[in-house]
């Protein structure tokens, strides 16, 4: 279900390189050149013995020493060298309207001139996510959507990801669910280093920390969202998918694919005539105007040849999940994943929270009779609470706007315990935000806290 809150022209070649005329040569600039030219010398004579340019994802060796300029993962954010990248384009535009061509190329081009970010490339990730930019008319909701986003940022730090947060319409035709797209794009093309962008709606929460996106499954895919064919196919519903949360790769396809379906919304002048279209493909939508969910079913129903094979329909796990059908089971899972940690200590085991991903790996091997998706006592990946509105407060009416408030602060706790416990405290009570207690050493024990 969508969420209605926050939630092909060509393209100039690359500008050529202009010369300069110097008009003072000092000694002492000639002497700084000279220096600057003999460091050129020894760093080109060092280059010769690095290692060449892997585009595809390399691992690297823990044990190598990293230089005192790189920072992060290994890479150098204290360089960018002068070579002409598009960047220097004057014709490059960041706006929706405008297309980017080339931009494969382009985006190799610059890991070209930036090899510390080749390494591990095509598994780096961007989060993007965000929210209007006004405050909130629901007394609670700059509160909600505050603790939403450090939940994202607590799931991106444990991972290594970069995040992104935009609060602005990038184009003020393209509110409401049409404005992520222009920020997704945006991010493409400020982040070359990444392969990913991931779009996760302000109103999507992160309840599994420890789970990491299975990437190789979708080597051979451009987009990832969840989703079902039979229900687009068979029983051409606007809900076959979900747009709320998306993971697409940064690459030439996928900035062509949201130029089509931007086309789509309200940049465009067919947009009444749109929401027509799809009213009347998809009988289940229930409002008349265009959006950014149903324009996407569109294109995979009507243009299946051209979409289908690109686009990864993420069923098997909570890629996002449906609120209504979670937020009940956070209990059980609690329980079900301290009874095997009673009996795992390398689950119990104190550690740095930078190591997290390890005892994820761990976990898995206990996890094998949990199941995924709906029925399963696993920790859902994302839960999404589409039709709460947080911040309007103008949930949907089938909802009770009280069970859509504490099902977010209960899942947001959920979420938090996970990260706490890291830090030696924990929520005892899910629907409690403000009370932690202290996590004893070895635990669980027999009785103990509640713990997610």
């Amino acid at each position: 279900m969508v969420s209605p809150e926050f939630s092909l022209s060509q393209f100039s070649p690359m500008a050529k390189p202009r010369n300069r005329s110097f008009w003072c040569l000092s000694d002492s600039f000639l002497y700084c050149g000279g220096v600057f030219l003999a460091i050129l010398l020894v760093c080109s004579f060092w280059s010769f013995f690095t290692p060449t340019l892997n585009f595809s994802s390399a691992i690297t060796d823990p044990s190598s020493a990293v230089s005192c300029k790189e920072s992060g993962f290994g890479v150098n954010l204290k360089s960018d060298p002068k070579d002409l990248t598009f960047y220097d384009d004057p014709e490059l535009s960041y706006s929706i309207e405008k297309p980017v061509k080339n931009w494969d190329e382009k985006r190799k081009q610059w890991l070209n001139h930036h090899p510390s970010f080749a390494a591990g490339a095509s598994e780096r990730i961007v989060v993007v996510t965000g929210s209007q930019p006004k405050p909130c008319k629901n007394p609670i909701g700059d509160h909600l959507l505050l603790r939403s986003f450090k939940n994202k940022v607590d799931y991106c730090r444990i991972h290594g990801y970069d995040i992104f947060y935009n609060n602005l319409l990038l184009h003020p035709k393209m509110g409401s669910y049409w404005a992520k797209l222009p920020v997704v794009k945006a991010a493409m093309l400020t982040h070359p280093e990444a392969e990913w962008i991931w779009w996760v709606d302000s109103d999507a929460l992160f309840t599994d920390m420890e789970f990491k996106l299975p990437l190789q499954r979708y080597k051979n895919h451009n987009l990832v969202v969840h989703g079902w064919p039979e229900l687009i196919y068979d029983k051409k519903s606007w809900t076959s998918l979900n747009a709320g949360v998306f993971l697409i790769r940064n690459c030439q396809w996928s900035m062509d694919l949201i130029k089509t379906w931007s086309n789509m919304g309200p940049i465009s002048k067919d947009y009444k005539k749109w929401g027509e279209i799809q009213r009347s493909t998809f009988k289940d939508k229930l409002f008349p105007e265009s959006d950014d969910q149903t324009a996407l079913i569109y294109l995979l129903y009507k243009h299946k040849e051209k979409y289908y094979d690109h686009i990864y329909l993420e069923g098997e796990f909570y890629f996002e999940g449906y609120w209504v059908e979670i937020f009940g089971r956070y209990e059980n899972t609690t329980e079900m994943y301290l009874e095997i940690e009673r009996g795992a200590a390398e689950l119990r085991r104190r550690h740095a929270e930078k190591v997290s991903e390890q005892y994820g790996a761990f976990r898995e091997e206990y996890l094998k009779s949990a199941g995924n998706g709906k029925g399963s006592w696993r920790r859902p990946l994302i839960t999404h609470f589409t039709g709460c509105q947080p911040c309007n407060g103008d949930h949907n009416k089938m909802y009770d706007g009280e069970s859509c408030w504490n099902g977010m602060v209960k899942a947001l706790n959920f979420a938090d315990n996970q990260v706490l416990r890291k830090y030696g405290f924990i929520h005892p009570d899910l629907l409690d935000s403000s009370t932690v207690s202290e996590v004893p050493f070895d635990y669980p024990a027999d009785e103990g806290p509640c713990e997610s």
